[in-house]
C-alpha cells in the first residue's frame, strides 16, 4: 500500500448537478472520511458550487471521482480534468463517454460478440406494436444516458409501453427499449486487474430500482453469489472482458442477469459505481478482504499507478 504523503492533495469530487446528485453526495463524504482517517490530505468540492474554475484554483495533485451521472460520469469532467493536467480516479474520457450511453456500449459488446439483450431506439414517432413483435413481452424501457435506474420501467403490457416512454423520456431525450432478461440477477466489481466477487442481487419485488438501491433495507445482496467456482469463474471472465471491451481503467461493475437456461446477458457498465452504505464494489470488496478504507486508497492509489497519452 502507498503511504498517504505518496497522494499529496486530494480533491474529491461529489455532488454536482445530475439525477444522481443526492447519491454522489452519500458517496462522496464515505470516501472523504475514508480518505481522512488514513491520513491523506483531502478535502470535499461540489463542482456545482465553484465548478472547474473554483476546482483548479485549490490546486488539487489529484481527484477522486465520487460524481454519478452525466456531467461527472460521461467523459465531460474526465476530458476537463486531463486539460488541466490533473490525474483522477476511474476511466478516461472514452470509457466513460460510453458507460453512460448504454446503446453504444451494447453496439460495442456486440461487436465482439459478447452477450446482451437486444435493443430498439424509441421515438415519438414510434411503433408500438412493431417494439413489441421484435422484443417480446415483457421488455424494459430506459433511458440511454442515465443511471440508478431513473426512469426506467419493466413493461408487461403493450398498452402501456407508450407511457413508459414517457417516462423515460422525462430523463432524456434518448430513450431505449430492450429485451426483458428474466431470471437472475448479478454485479460483478474490478479493481485494477483483479475480477472481485459476484454479488447476486435479490430484491422482493422483482425490479432493483432505485428504491431497492439506496433506500431499501428488504434488498438482498448474496455474497458468496450462489454459483460454483467454475460458473463464477466464467461470469468474472465475461465482466472483464465487458469492461475492457469499452476501454474500462481503474475500477468499475458491470451488471449482468442470467436466463432461465444459465446464460449470462451483459447489462451495462458502470465506471463510476456507488460508494454508500448500500453500494456493491464495498460489499464485494469487504468478501475479499478489503475493507472500506483499504478500497479507497486502493482505488486511489491507481492514480500513481497509470499515466494517460
Amino acid at each position: 500500500m502507498r503511504q498517504a504523503q505518496d497522494f499529496g492533495r486530494v480533491a474529491v469530487l461529489f455532488g454536482g448537478r445530475s439525477a444522481e446528485r443526492d447519491v454522489s453526495l452519500k458517496s462522496g463524504a464515505a470516501v472523504l472520511a475514508a480518505l481522512q482517517r488514513s491520513g491523506v490530505d483531502a478535502f470535499g468540492y461540489d463542482p456545482a458550487d465553484g465548478g472547474l474554475v473554483g476546482l483548479e484554483a485549490l490546486a488539487p495533485d489529484r481527484v477522486f471521482i465520487a460524481l454519478h451521472g452525466r456531467g461527472g460520469e460521461d467523459g465531460t469532467l474526465q476530458g476537463a480534468l486531463e486539460l488541466l493536467g490533473i490525474p483522477y480516479t476511474g476511466s478516461g474520457v472514452l470509457a466513460s463517454a460510453l458507460g453512460m450511453d448504454k446503446q453504444r456500449t451494447k453496439q460495442v459488446w456486440q461487436a465482439v460478440g459478447l452477450p446482451t439483450p437486444e435493443a430498439v431506439m424509441l421515438d415519438d414517432d414510434a411503433d408500438w406494436g412493431e417494439v413489441v413483435a421484435r422484443l417480446e413481452l415483457p421488455l424494459i424501457v430506459k433511458p440511454v444516458h442515465e443511471g440508478s435506474t431513473l426512469g426506467i420501467s419493466i413493461v408487461d403490457d403493450r398498452n402501456t409501453l407508450e407511457a413508459a416512454y414517457r417516462e423515460a423520456v422525462r430523463f432524456d431525450a434518448r430513450v431505449m427499449a430492450e429485451r426483458y432478461i428474466r431470471g437472475e440477477e448479478y454485479t460483478v466489481s474490478l479493481l485494477g486487474q483483479r475480477v472481485l466477487p459476484a454479488i447476486r442481487v435479490e430484491v422482493p419485488s422483482g425490479f432493483y430500482d432505485y428504491e431497492a438501491k439506496y433506500l431499501s433495507n428488504d434488498t438482498r445482496y448474496h455474497l458468496p453469489c450462489g454459483l460454483d467456482t467454475e460458473q463464477e469463474a466464467a461470469l468474472g471472465e465475461l465482466c472483464r472482458q465487458a469492461f475492457e471491451a469499452v476501454g474500462g481503467e481503474g475500477w468499475g461493475r458491470v451488471d449482468v442477469m442470467r436466463d432461465a437456461e444459465g446464460r449470462f446477458w451483459l447489462i451495462e457498465v458502470n465506471t463510476s459505481p456507488g460508494m454508500t452504505d448500500h453500494s456493491l464494489v464495498p460489499q464485494s470488496a469487504a468478501h475479499a478482504g478489503i475493507g472500506f478504507d483499504e478500497l479507497v486508497l486502493r482505488i486511489l492509489a491507481t492514480t500513481l499507478e497509470r499515466s494517460r497519452v
